[in-house]
């Protein structure tokens, strides 16, 4: 007599995302974030490439049309909470106070897009390097796990595992709904970083 497979089946939370990724609603995304491990201030260095995660929040598409980039985590204190690239594909920090988040979500996207057009020009009035963001535990949705507080503004951007290099983040702002995003580790950028590059 042959013996039971009693073992479960892994999850593959990247497999789940990919499916989110084509299009979900709010409630459907958080849940997913709600299954998700939390992850430590220490697991998470290194630099970020963000994208959206589209459910349908009034800033969808507004920051990758804007040139948005990602997060860069050098350590605990020392965080740039946005990067940006221009369309020359220069990557550099920018001061959070110097894009009006609160206001993002009432701007028209034509509005937006032509912006990224201008963030070559921009880049010597909104550039920083500073690190303007801290990354502390804080408890969210019931789980304590790594979390990024703005310095200047009323932002918290909460993290989750989905896998070793990508993290699924929720902006809380206070007088928003809780807007999605996710952030794979920029592999290449770490490699050469860590070669002196």
């Amino acid at each position: 007599m042959m013996a039971k497979n009693t073992k479960t089946p892994q999850r593959n939370a990247a497999a789940e995302l990919a499916l989110l990724e084509r299009g979900t609603d709010p409630a459907t995304a958080l849940a997913f974030f709600d299954s998700l491990p939390a992850v430590g201030c220490d697991e998470i260095r290194g630099r970020y490439r963000g994208r959206e995660l589209l459910t349908g929040h009034s800033m969808d598409g507004l920051l990758e049309a804007s040139g948005w980039y990602g997060k860069q985590f050098d350590d605990a204190d020392h965080v740039h909470p946005l990067l940006f690239r221009s369309r020359g594909g220069d990557i550099f920090a920018v001061e959070p106070r110097k894009v009006p988040l609160g206001i993002v979500p009432r701007v028209p996207s034509a509005v937006v897009s032509r912006a990224h057009a201008a963030v070559g020009v921009l880049k010597p009035a909104i550039r920083t390097s500073k690190h303007r963001a801290r990354l502390r535990a804080v408890e969210y949705r019931g789980v304590v796990s790594a979390a990024m507080v703005y310095d200047h503004l009323p932002i918290i951007d909460v993290f989750r595992r989905v896998d070793a290099d990508t993290l699924l983040g929720v902006m809380d702002l206070r007088g928003s709904s809780p807007y999605v995003f996710v952030l794979t580790r920029d592999t290449a950028t770490d490699t050469a970083r860590d070669n002196g590059a």
